[in-house]
């Protein structure tokens, strides 16, 4: 080969490798950036996982907003996870307090964590958690059960056109993640 071909086949694996580094850069990156991106936008239904202040603004009660409760589990976890109510009317600025039953079916003792999530996600950022189970971890003995609640408000500022909200909950083993 001549030189000339040499130094552009070194040109050519340089410039592979710079854009290797680069996309491995950029899908290091991708985690905070949408972390970033959704807390701007309210996109993905992230909701906050801070206590809110308690309403402060009175009850909107010329509208009515349905709340639906949504529980998932992870694979792999053996527990039952399920809202005690599936679904409840609330006006705006109201105070609702409800219930989450969760039960340890395995023979061991877990930790879990539940992860919330809101749809429409323009929605997450008007509702407001006073008291959540999602802000703590449960651990739970073997065959051990309990209610967890969830006191929430939907804030009066929720845009008209909303009328329904879902609420989703994802409950993760985390046992395994704990420092002991």
């Amino acid at each position: 080969m001549s030189k000339g071909t040499d130094q552009n086949i070194q040109k050519t694996v340089k410039k592979l490798m710079l854009i290797v580094f680069a996309m491995f850069g950029f899908g290091f990156a991708m985690v905070p950036l949408y972390d970033v991106f959704c807390d701007i936008t309210g996109l993905n239904g992230k909701t906050s996982n801070v206590a809110a202040q308690e309403n402060q603004a009175g009850i909107d009660k010329s509208r009515l907003i349905t709340v639906q409760f949504i529980s998932h589990l992870s694979k792999g976890i053996p527990w039952k996870f399920e809202p005690m109510v599936k679904e409840i009317k609330v006006h705006p600025g109201e105070m609702k307090l409800v219930k989450f039953y969760a039960k340890n079916e395995a023979a061991h003792d877990i930790i879990g964590q539940a992860v919330p999530s809101v749809s429409p996600g323009r929605a997450a950022i008007y509702f407001q958690k006073i008291e959540c189970f999602c802000f703590n971890q449960q651990p739970l003995k073997a065959q051990e059960d309990v209610e967890m609640a969830l006191q929430f408000y939907v804030d009066t500022e929720l845009p008209k056109e909303v009328s329904t909200i879902t609420l989703s909950y994802t409950l993760f083993d985390i046992t395994g993640r704990i420092e002991s």
